[in-house]
């Protein structure tokens, strides 16, 4: 059955059009007996108001949209979580988007998203290709915060942490345990995150010196599995080439290889040491609890939503900014060596 209209529902309480249209959007303006006739009516036919249509032509979307690069990643739960109180507060809606580090489901994901006007995007683009995208929605008005990725644009907000950084903290405590062959496990390299946080670990072993090396075992993806898989590599090679110490890009890899180090009979850390990044509430509660770098992952999620409602309230008057938390290292038992 067709829902009802609502001429239908001013039919049937003998009220006019307007009078309908101020009992949904201001009843204090109805008389109360006037307004109870017409609620009756809306019970009676079952009437739903078109609340996209009206937002539509009153120009403005309640509907914000984040657009992550894997929902089955913890981090990333907790950013929405962040986010979703802060578009809440604001009496808004967030609607998740999962682009699953696919470039053309991103690009499907903002196509449609433009077409429903939302209010404002917020992002962890898959690579930097997504730009031309991007700017298109800032044509359109539609305002774009990306969310853990530097803009390195004056026209654009951006929230994230200093992954180059976290990369050399991390590097920098495995030297400290006396490491010096160490592998860096993630990918792809076209996520900027896998890329800064590489930098960053190189940076910190070419500083000290050592005649150490970073090998690198890239991943397709960002996944338990995807770990698993690059250790398994590793642990193939003959015992005076494997590398003591792993640096993974995120979690769900460490905790992958922490999996296949423990299946193959290995310790950990005395065979191998194991360091993360994110620090998601399953690297502390690990069987090996997991060393990590930890991220403000509900910060960030805030801060940007925050931004995003900024630029979509002040429109050209806004003033684009870039904020950039710092990470830090937590230290658990799978790299601490005991005698240390």
């Amino acid at each position: 059955m067709a829902a009802a209209s609502i001429k239908e529902v001013a039919a049937h309480a003998g009220v006019s059009l307007g009078t309908v249209s101020n009992v949904l959007n201001r009843p204090n303006a109805v008389a109360p007996a006037t307004r109870q006739r017409v609620l009756d009516a809306i019970a009676e036919l079952g009437y739903v108001r078109n609340d996209s249509a009206r937002q539509l032509r009153a120009g403005q979307s309640r509907t914000i949209a984040i657009v992550v690069l894997d929902v089955a990643n913890p981090f990333f739960t907790d950013v929405v979580r962040g986010a979703e109180q802060v578009v809440e507060e604001a009496g808004a809606m967030l609607v998740v988007c999962n682009s699953g580090e696919d470039d053309a489901r991103e690009r499907r994901h903002l196509e449609l998203l433009e077409e429903q006007r939302v209010r404002g995007v917020l992002i962890t683009p898959v690579s930097h290709d997504r730009q031309p995208d991007l700017d298109r929605l800032h044509d359109r008005g539609i305002p774009v915060v990306l969310v853990d990725r530097g803009s390195g644009r004056a026209s654009r907000c951006s929230v994230a942490v200093d992954d180059v950084l976290g990369g050399r903290l991390a590097m920098e405590h495995l030297l400290d345990q006396g490491h010096r062959h160490v592998a860096y496990l993630g990918g792809p390299f076209s996520i900027s995150q896998v890329a800064d946080r590489h930098a960053g670990a190189a940076a910190a072993l070419a500083e000290h010196d050592t005649g150490g090396e970073l090998r690198i075992a890239k991943t397709t993806n960002l996944t338990v599995a995807a770990g698993r898989r690059a250790a398994e590599e590793l642990l193939t090679l003959p015992a005076r080439q494997r590398p003591s110490a792993v640096f993974c890009a995120n979690d769900l890899i460490a905790l992958g290889v922490l999996q296949e180090v423990t299946a193959r009979g290995l310790r950990v850390p005395d065979d191998v040491a194991i360091v993360g990044y994110d620090d998601i509430e399953f690297a502390g509660a690990a069987a090996v609890p997991l060393s990590s770098v930890r991220q403000p992952r509900e910060q960030l999620g805030r801060a940007a939503a925050q931004l995003l409602l900024e630029e979509a309230d002040a429109g050209k008057k806004h003033q684009h900014r870039h904020v950039v938390f710092q990470p830090e290292l937590v230290v658990r038992r799978s790299s601490q060596n005991p005698r240390s």
